[in-house]
């Protein structure tokens, strides 16, 4: 069966942290260092949980990842179900890949996971491509539509940020690249999700990348494999992924740069040719073994 791809599944978000550090919550700091937490993207496990989400939650709890950040659900499980299930295996969900609060239906959605889960980090998952992206009169378009979500998120008492792909790391005609127009541009609020991998696909080393973005980028997505561009990109159809480690990424160079402004490292395999699960005990293994981040205890 074909592996359902981010059209398939309802866009719909779980729960964020508040706005509070969360080293400062989980005490997570090793000496003047601040040490990030490694959590799961749940977009990792999605053919998972559309089986059976009662045993998917279960093996992602027993792992002791510190939390997880939502992604898609599929049809046929509501935002609430999903809360009580979160909440009756244990896992702290610290953000919430949501749609664009721009239409009437997207806002009650984010104001209703806000509700829901009592959260506060909200991102736009980013997905599909815009094309305002390839000119920079397009990004400045963009960027007034972030800076009004984000108007509206902190009007609700949420956090707004944005997570990236490849194109906004890819250079304009004018020689700037779209990443430093969000960055220079965008509202001080709104914080950046760096998905180091796709920074990596697009030619630049993630880990200058994550020193340029500084405390703006509290939360880094990390992931192994090739690292290579291809067509098949842009169909929602990447090269199969690999545990943390065992792949091209450089993750001991990003881990370092991400060490004292990053909470949270955020395991995410989009597709494997190995069991999922023995993907994400790998690459939770080689963090905490590597002292990269820590987990729940």
């Amino acid at each position: 069966m074909k592996t359902p791809t981010r059209r398939s599944f309802v866009k719909t978000g779980l729960a964020g942290i508040a706005a509070i550090p969360l080293y400062h919550m989980f005490g997570c700091t090793q000496g003047t260092a601040k040490l990030p937490h490694i959590g799961l993207q749940m977009y990792t496990v999605r053919d998972e949980i559309e089986k059976d989400i009662k045993k998917t939650l279960a093996k992602v709890a027993d792992m002791g990842l510190a939390g997880v950040e939502s992604a898609f659900l599929p049809e046929g499980i509501s935002i609430e179900e999903a809360g009580k299930l979160f909440k009756e295996y244990g896992l702290h969900v610290f953000a919430a890949h949501v749609e664009l609060p721009v239409s009437q239906a997207s806002k009650d959605e984010m104001l209703r996971i806000a509700d829901a889960y009592q959260c506060k980090r909200m991102i736009w998952h980013g997905w599909p491509e815009d094309k305002r992206y390839k000119t920079e009169s397009g990004t400045l378009e963009l960027v007034e539509i972030y800076n009004e979500a984000n108007r509206f998120a902190r009007s609700n008492g949420l956090s707004f940020g944005v997570h990236n792909h490849w194109w906004e790391y890819e250079k304009q005609a004018s020689g700037q690249y779209p990443f430093e127009i969000l960055l220079r541009e965008l509202d001080n609020e709104i914080f950046f999700e760096i998905d180091t991998y796709w920074v990596t696909v697009a030619g630049h080393e993630a880990a200058e990348i994550i020193r340029k973005f500084g405390e703006r980028a509290p939360l880094i997505h990390i992931k192994d494999g090739p690292a290579t561009y291809s067509d098949s990109l842009d169909a929602d159809d990447p090269d199969p992924m690999v545990p943390l480690g065992k792949g091209s990424v450089n993750i001991p160079a990003i881990a370092a740069a991400a060490r004292n402004s990053a909470d949270w490292m955020i395991v995410e395999l989009d597709v494997v040719r190995t069991d999922v699960f023995e993907a994400i005990k790998d690459s939770y293994d080689y963090m905490i073994s590597n002292q990269y981040a820590n987990s729940r205890s």
